[in-house]
């Protein structure tokens, strides 16, 4: 019994489409642990960041925060965003951008006592843009420094 050529094409379609939504299925399974997502230090204290699990944490770093351990390699800092703030520890050598009050984003894990540890820390070269999930932070930031002097 050989199929019709009708049917034969409508056999290829079906296939190559199994084929194709194998292929996303199979790379959104490979890469499942390496999404990081991204959260506010308001969106931590919420607890909406599960411990353990790889994210970003991005937003300003707060004045007078950043703390230099003896061992010259490890700080710590707290990334506010205006309605939270979280404590990083971040072991490396810091970007040349990352200053008190400009923004962040470090990439790491949360502990179980809340402390964001950080693999790796970006800073931002303009303070004018902000992640839309901070929304217009950094402006608001910088005039309430502006009014605080």
């Amino acid at each position: 019994m050989i199929a019709r050529p009708k049917h034969q094409r409508l056999i290829l379609v079906v296939l190559a489409l199994l084929a194709v939504l194998g292929a996303v299925l199979l790379a959104m399974w490979g890469l499942k642990d390496r999404a990081a997502y991204f959260y506010t230090p308001a969106d931590v204290v919420a607890g909406k960041a599960v411990a353990g699990k790889a994210v970003r944490l991005g937003g300003m770093v707060e004045r007078g925060s950043v703390k230099r351990d003896r061992d010259g390699v490890t700080t710590r800092f707290m990334v506010e965003d205006g309605e939270a703030r979280v404590l990083v520890s971040y072991r490396g050598i810091l970007p040349d951008l990352f200053r008190e009050g400009s923004g962040v984003v470090a990439e790491g894990k949360l502990a179980r006592d809340q402390t964001f540890v950080a693999d790796n820390i970006l800073a931002k070269h303009d303070e004018r843009y902000m992640p839309p999930e901070l929304g217009n932070q950094a402006a608001e930031h910088k005039v309430g420094q502006t009014f605080k002097r």
